[in-house]
C-alpha cells in the first residue's frame, strides 16, 4: 500500500509549520540527530519485537511533495512562498540506522535513528511513529499469543476487526513475523506471501438444509483440505456428528473441524473422543472465538485438545493494551563535524532522554548464545569483551555487574546514507526465521506473562557522564 500512494501529507501539521519556521529561521542545513524508542512494553510483558521496517524504508525512499500537496499548502495561507518552492524540489538525504526487524527490543534503546537537515529529519517523525508503532505493537502481542499456543500454529484471523485497511495488511505482516503460521488477509498473501488460510462462514451451512448436506458439498469442493465448521447449531449432537460421516463417507486427503464458540476446553476434548472412536485420529482441531495468550495458555493447561488455533480481534488490534508508545525525541545537533548531544528533562525520571549519537550493542554469553544485557554507547565507543567489563543499571547505579566470556553485537544496520537507500529488505520468511532465533537467545525468566524479569539495558560510563553533566547543565537551582 506504501509503494502505491504517495503518503508524504501523511503527517501531524504540527511537522509541516516547524518546517516552514526552520525554513524562514535560516535553519535548512542544520543537522540534526533524532531516536525512536519506546518507554514501556505493553502488557507488562519484558520484552517487544522490532517490525515495519520495510515500511519506513519504502516511505523514506518515496518521499515527495506533489502539485495537489503544494496547491493545498498555498491554500492555507500560512506558508511563504519560497518555502512552499522548497518543498516541490524537496529531496530526502538524511542518514538512517535501525535494529533490525524480528529483533527483541527494549524500552528506551534508539531502535531507529535519523542524522540529517533538520528540515527533514523532523518532518518524518510521524509517519515513522506510525508504521512502527504499529507493527511493533502487533508483532509482540503476536509472538505472546504464539509462545501460549506451545507450538500449535497459530492463524492470524483479525482481518474484518481491524482499524482500517493498511491495518488489516501490516497487522498481518506483523503478526506473521510475531510467528503466526498464516493469515486469513487474502491480499497479504499476494503482497507478501503470507499463506492466505480460511475455509467457511456459519452462513455456509446455513445455506443448506442440513449440516451433513452443507459439509459434503464442501468436501466435494476441497478434497485436499477439508476443515469443517461445527458449530452452527450444536457440535456434539449435529455438528461433529455430521462431519464425521462425511469424513468416513469420502475420505478428504486432510480434514479438520473447527469450533468457533462455547467452553472450547469441554468441546474440544469430547469432540477428540468421537473423532478418535470414529477412527479419523488423524482429523485435526482448530478452535477460534476472541482468544488471547491468556485463555490460550488456560485452555491447555485444562487440557483442551486443540490442534491450532485462529487468532481475530484480540491480536489484530492488541486489545489488552492497543497502543506501543514510541516516541521521537531529538538527540544531538552537529556543527561543523562535531556532534553536541541534547537532552529532554522531565519531573518523570522515565522521560528523561539519551543524548548524544549513540551504538547500541547486545551482549551475549559466548557459551549458551543467550543474551545477558544492552549497553547504549556514545558513537565510536567499543565494548571491550574482556572479563571484567562492568555495565550498571542507569536507574539505580547501585547495581552493578561484572561480565566474564561475552561477546558484543551492534545491533543496528544503516538504512540510508546521504538519502540514498543502502539497505535491502530481506524476504518476510528471512524476517520471521530471524525472529525466532532471537527470541531463542532469551532467558524464560524475561519471557513470562506476568512479572518477568527486567531486561537490562545500560549506559556506557562515557554516555553516563554527558547524560549528568546535561542535567546537570540544565537544572535550574
Amino acid at each position: 500500500m506504501i509503494n502505491n500512494e504517495n503518503l508524504t501529507m501523511l503527517t501531524d501539521f504540527y511537522e509541516i509549520t516547524m518546517a516552514n519556521g526552520y525554513f524562514q529561521s535560516g535553519n535548512v542545513e542544520d543537522i540534526a540527530y533524532f531516536d525512536m524508542f519506546f518507554r514501556k512494553v505493553p502488557d507488562g510483558g519484558g520484552y517487544a519485537i522490532m517490525a515495519g521496517v520495510e515500511q519506513a524504508v519504502e516511505y523514506l525512499k518515496s518521499l515527495h511533495f506533489t502539485a495537489e500537496d503544494i496547491d493545498f499548502l498555498k491554500s492555507k495561507d500560512i506558508f511563504c512562498d519560497s518555502f512552499l518552492d522548497y518543498l516541490r524540489n524537496f529531496k530526502f538525504t538524511c542518514d538512517v540506522w535501525a535494529v533490525p526487524e524480528g529483533t527483541p527490543i527494549f524500552p528506551h534503546e534508539p531502535i531507529l535513528t535519523v542524522r540529517g537537515p533538520v528540515i527533514q529529519a523532523q518532518f518524518v517523525e510521524t509517519m515513522l511513529l506510525l508504521i512502527i508503532n504499529h507493527q511493533s505493537l502487533i508483532a509482540t502481542k503476536a509472538n505472546r499469543i504464539v509462545r501460549a499456543a506451545k507450538g500449535r500454529p497459530v492463524m492470524e484471523f483479525g482481518t474484518r476487526r481491524a482499524h482500517g485497511t493498511a491495518a488489516a495488511v501490516f497487522g498481518a505482516r506483523a503478526a506473521y513475523i510475531g510467528g503466526c503460521a498464516g493469515t486469513a488477509c487474502a491480499i497479504a498473501d499476494r503482497d507478501y506471501g503470507i499463506t492466505a488460510l480460511g475455509t467457511m462462514a456459519h452462513s455456509w451451512v446455513q445455506m443448506f438444509p442440513s449440516e451433513y448436506e452443507a459439509f459434503k458439498k464442501y468436501a466435494e469442493i476441497y478434497p485436499d483440505n477439508c476443515v469443517l465448521l461445527v458449530d452452527t447449531y450444536n457440535v456434539l449432537r449435529s455438528g461433529v456428528p455430521a462431519a464425521i460421516k462425511v469424513f468416513k463417507e469420502l475420505k478428504p486427503k486432510k480434514m479438520g473441524i473447527r469450533i468457533d464458540s462455547g467452553d472450547v476446553a469441554y468441546l474440544t476434548k469430547k469432540a477428540r473422543r468421537m473423532l478418535d472412536e470414529a477412527g479419523l485420529s488423524e482429523c485435526s482441531i482448530t478452535v477460534s472465538n476472541s482468544l488471547d495468550e491468556y485463555i490460550i495458555r488456560d485452555i491447555i493447561l485444562e487440557g483442551a485438545q486443540i490442534d491450532s488455533f485462529g487468532v481475530g480481534e484480540r491480536l489484530i488490534t492488541a486489545k489488552s493494551e492497543p497502543v506501543f508508545g514510541g516516541v521521537y525525541k531529538l538527540s544531538a545537533l552537529e556543527q561543523d563535524g562535531v556532534i553536541i548531544p541534547k537532552i529532554k528533562i522531565s519531573e518523570n525520571v522515565e522521560k528523561i532522554t539519551n543524548p548524544g549519537f549513540k551504538t547500541l550493542y547486545r551482549l551475549f554469553d559466548k557459551d549458551n548464545h543467550k543474551a545477558l544485557a544492552d549497553v547504549m554507547t556514545l558513537d565510536g565507543e567499543e565494548i571491550p569483551e574482556v572479563d571484567g567489563y562492568e555495565i550498571f543499571d542507569p536507574n539505580a547505579i547501585w547495581k552493578k555487574k561484572r561480565l566474564c566470556n561475552f561477546y558484543a553485537k551492534n545491533l543496528r544496520i544503516q538504512l540510508f546514507d546521504k538519502g540514498t537507500c543502502v539497505y535491502e529488505c530481506p524476504d518476510i520468511e528471512e524476517v520471521k526465521d530471524y525472529c525466532r532465533e532471537q527470541m531463542e537467545t532469551l532467558w524464560d525468566e524475561t519471557l513470562r506473562f506476568e512479572n518477568p524479569q527486567t531486561y537490562y539495558v545500560d549506559l556506557s560510563q562515557n554516555l553516563w557522564d554527558v547524560k549528568n553533566k546535561l542535567i546537570e547543565e540544565h537544572t535550574v537551582r
